[in-house]
């Protein structure tokens, strides 16, 4: 189960932009994350006429390591440790996301 997600509120830990926080847009399989408005690069774009692709330069999001962000706690206000447990819900079994902190289950 992987402790990152798309659309999960994190706290970057470590580089630049330590301290900031933003959504997760997207988990990649080499266990990098892109967070929405962190870590961003600028990029030269050369123009494609066909694709309607304008040229010139252009920030973009690029990715993170996953252990430089913890997923953002909003009770205590911070970034905060994920553990994984079952839960018997209506009869079966899953696993959830809780926060290591106070316990409370971060997947509804």
């Amino acid at each position: 189960m992987k402790r990152i997600r798309k659309g999960d509120q994190v706290v970057v830990i470590a580089g630049k932009d330590k301290g900031r926080r933003g959504t997760v847009l997207g988990v990649r399989d080499d266990r990098r994350v892109l967070v929405e408005g962190i870590n961003l690069a600028k990029k030269h774009v050369k123009a494609d006429p066909n694709a309607g692709v304008q040229g010139g330069i252009e920030e973009r999001e690029m990715p993170l390591a996953e252990s430089n962000v913890m997923l953002y706690n909003p009770e205590t206000g911070k970034g905060d440790r994920i553990g994984v447990k079952w839960v018997d819900a209506s009869g079966s079994r899953r696993k959830v996301r809780y926060f290591k902190s106070n316990g409370e289950v971060v997947d509804a």
